[in-house]
């Protein structure tokens, strides 16, 4: 007799959407691998040869005749060195990972400020991607100024219930659609939480390509703040690694606090050289990929209405970075299906990323413009919206 009970009829039906979810996972990203034309091809979406390959050009931005580094020093403190020059910074430190370098910061200023209640975004990635981080590592207190899908307001800021050691603000704040504030209206924030005598933190992981919507350069934009920090694989497209800048005595401190997390590496020189290569390479050309984001996203606006879509919705309507969403009224599943078809048909993918539930038949996925986005015109891009919406149709009419 087994041991086994037999599965209800639910449970092996859940099962098997399970695993028809994950063909259906595997076959997007064998399609976006295989597709001929694409938006981006992300660095991590590349195979082990093509990552290795980005250290090619490594000898163009240091001498590999150096010793390598250990424990932080060599090429590291050159990376360090560059990045505080370019936000202006009277230092910076590297760090494995982003997660670390904001608790870290943060605990830091908590200490500094006798106050460890953090204000911030209810979507920032504390908040939604760190599995509560704040609260059961580094003993901070997190307080939502706002949930609304845009930047906390000065208003919010002033008048917030409690008392706060620290304002971070992510910028852009990504799962809002990478929204950025105005000029004006970073700077009256800024002065909000200065009134409040609590100190200002920029979660910069994508404040690379901010300079744009912002309309100023990277260090008079990173000037606002008490500290930053900045992400080296996302726009830049390192292998991974992360960098917190601010004041000297701040980032000395926070080398200690990285040591006790676990952040001090024996050795990290294929990282650093990666990041050292998105800042010659990839750097320069954001501010093409941003004002070629609001092309394609003109023409997914026109593309739907030309295919007589009930609904659709890019966001923000002017794209604020390379990236923005696409909104959808049909379920994630029937997105995906229509997707892949057309990848595999055509070789063109439109949609590469992966599309999330957001409600009772509403959806929406991310669209990230890079180098190879660049090749698309307008009419590329409507003639990919019609392909998509003819294999779309007979899927949402059965």
């Amino acid at each position: 007799m087994s041991d086994t009970a037999p599965q209800s009829g639910h449970q092996q039906d859940q099962a098997s959407d399970e695993e028809r979810r994950g063909q259906l996972r595997e076959r997007r990203i064998a399609a976006q691998r295989s597709a001929r034309r694409v938006f981006a091809r992300h660095g991590f979406q590349k195979s082990l040869r093509e990552r290795l390959a980005l250290l090619d050009d490594a000898k163009d931005v240091y001498d590999l005749d150096e010793p390598s580094d250990i424990y932080g020093n060599g090429v590291v403190e050159v990376l360090e060195k560059k990045v505080a020059a370019l936000l202006g910074m009277e230092a910076a430190a590297f760090f494995p990972t982003g997660t670390m370098a904001q608790q870290v910061a943060l605990r830091c200023w908590a200490g500094r400020t006798g106050n460890p209640t953090v204000a911030l975004h209810a979507l920032s990635h504390p908040e939604v991607h760190e599995r509560d981080a704040f609260s059961q590592v580094s003993g901070l207190r997190p307080v939502r100024v706002t949930s609304e899908p845009r930047m906390p307001t000065a208003a919010e800021v002033r008048d917030l219930a409690e008392p706060f050691g620290t304002l971070m603000l992510e910028l852009p704040l990504r799962d809002a659609g990478c929204v950025l504030p105005t000029w004006d209206e970073l700077t009256e924030v800024v002065e909000a939480a200065r009134e409040r005598d609590a100190v200002v933190h920029f979660d910069g992981a994508r404040l690379w390509e901010s300079t744009v919507q912002l309309g100023r350069p990277l260090e008079e934009i990173a000037g606002l703040a008490d500290s930053v920090y900045v992400s080296f694989y996302k726009s830049l497209d390192a292998f991974a690694g992360a960098a917190l800048a601010g004041p000297r005595t701040l980032i000395e401190e926070a080398r200690t606090w990285r040591h006790r997390y676990g952040g001090q590496i024996f050795q990290q020189f294929p990282t650093v050289l990666s990041a050292l290569v998105g800042l010659e390479k990839q750097l320069p050309r954001l501010p093409e990929y941003v004002a070629h984001a609001r092309v394609v996203a003109a023409a997914f606006r026109e593309g739907f209405a030309a295919a007589g879509l009930p609904w659709a919705r890019v966001y923000p309507e002017v794209p604020h970075t390379h990236d923005f969403q696409v909104w959808l009224p049909h379920e994630a599943d029937v997105l995906t299906e229509a997707a892949v078809r057309q990848a595999e048909e055509t070789g063109t993918m439109l949609f590469t990323s992966p599309w999330d539930p957001h409600g009772p038949g509403l959806s929406f996925t991310e669209i990230h413009v890079r180098a190879p986005g660049l090749e698309w015109s307008e009419e590329d891009v409507k003639a990919a919206v019609t392909q998509f919406v003819a294999r779309l149709t007979p899927l949402v009419s059965r």
